[in-house]
């Protein structure tokens, strides 16, 4: 080889064949580094899109539209209703709802200031800074939830909001099981709700978890999304009117951006046996004049002595709903059941049903 290259060129040629392999040995490394970052990037989108990316007891999280009927969810799903706008006039809604006229008041008086200040900005005026997110206080059962849906389509009605959807969750919809899985939760929450509601039901629970829970990390969460989104993200949280005080007295965010309260409160007995008629005009049912007296009379006795946990027009639901096992349990029996005893509700369904 000294016959044919110098020793110049020899060493060249040396550092040439290492630089070689020293390339060669980079790009694998990259190589393998870009399918690594491949598999761990199809790995994220998989868990952001069905949990909270946690390796180790991950959970599912699924968002729901309502209307859907959905096998039932495993016992570590976390289920959020997506209520889409309503399509009839929300005005309208608002007065055909039993009961609740002092709700009824406040909501058309809620939406007569948005209105008149919007002619103000209209007209170059200015403007006190108002903020559209509410507190509704008040037991199970009193409407919250389709009040806030009549808000959402009001606001958006007004301008407030450009689709005026309602998304629905509560603690278990924000909170996440292992560091690292909040934060995620109560953004893409958030997201699902952009240009709509998102309805915090059983708020106060989201700081009632103690040291050791992540519920100061999804309230923070929630407080920055709400400064960050102020023009697309209306938040509702309702709960207990005690429970619910306390819960936006534990932070001052919550303070200031909270500031209006509308109360719902308990049905009277002549309330809930119109909201059960309701049940029987929509499902098609009637009810004996003994059925109806007996009515009347058990619910008055119910609200007399209802506790701190009584669920109203829950309770009147779930009675329906025993009322008509009952008389499917009599009517099975019998043969050639005409219409009429299809549709009839007897005293006996009625007795019953409350004594189930």
């Amino acid at each position: 080889m000294a016959n044919f290259f110098t020793s110049k060129q020899i060493t060249t040629i040396i550092v040439s064949v290492a630089v070689i392999f020293v390339v060669l040995g980079v790009l694998t490394i990259v190589i393998d580094a870009d399918d690594d970052g491949k598999k761990s990037e199809n790995y994220s989108e998989n868990t952001n899109d069905n949990d909270d990316g946690s390796e180790s007891g991950g959970y599912k999280f699924d968002i729901k539209s309502e209307g859907v009927d959905d096998e039932e969810p495993s016992k570590d799903a976390d289920e959020v209703k997506v209520k889409e706008p309503m399509e009839s006039d929300p005005y309208q809604e608002l007065d055909e709802l039993i009961g609740l006229e002092s709700v009824k008041e406040e909501v058309r008086s809620l939406a007569n200031y948005v209105k008149v200040q919007k002619q103000r900005e209209k007209q170059g005026l200015k403007n006190p800074k108002l903020s559209y997110h509410l507190v509704f206080t008040g037991s199970p059962g009193t409407g919250k939830t389709t009040v806030a849906r009549i808000v959402a389509r009001i606001y958006k009605d007004l301008g407030i909001l450009k689709k005026g959807h309602l998304v629905e969750t509560d603690r278990s919809g924000l909170i996440g099981q292992y560091v690292g899985q909040t934060a995620p939760r109560v953004n893409q929450m958030c997201d699902s709700a952009l240009n709509g509601v998102l309805f915090i039901d059983e708020a106060y629970a989201l700081t009632q978890g103690g040291k050791q829970d992540y519920g100061d990390e999804a309230v923070a969460t929630l407080l920055k999304r709400m400064e960050d989104d102020r023009d697309r993200l209306v938040v509702i949280v309702a709960g207990y009117t005690d429970e619910m005080k306390d819960f936006i007295n534990t932070n001052p965010g919550l303070q200031s951006r909270f500031n209006r309260y509308i109360n719902f409160p308990d049905y009277t007995a002549a309330e809930l046996y119109d909201i059960f008629l309701m049940y029987l005009r929509k499902n098609q049912y009637n009810i004996s004049s003994e059925g109806a007296a007996f009515l009347k009379q058990q619910l008055n006795d119910v609200v007399e002595h209802k506790d701190h946990n009584f669920g109203n027009a829950r309770y009147v639901r779930n009675l329906f709903e025993k009322a008509i096992q009952c008389q499917a349990n009599r009517l099975s029996k019998e043969k050639n059941n005409s219409a009429e005893d299809l549709t009839l509700l007897k005293l006996e369904d009625l007795r019953k049903a409350f004594a189930k």
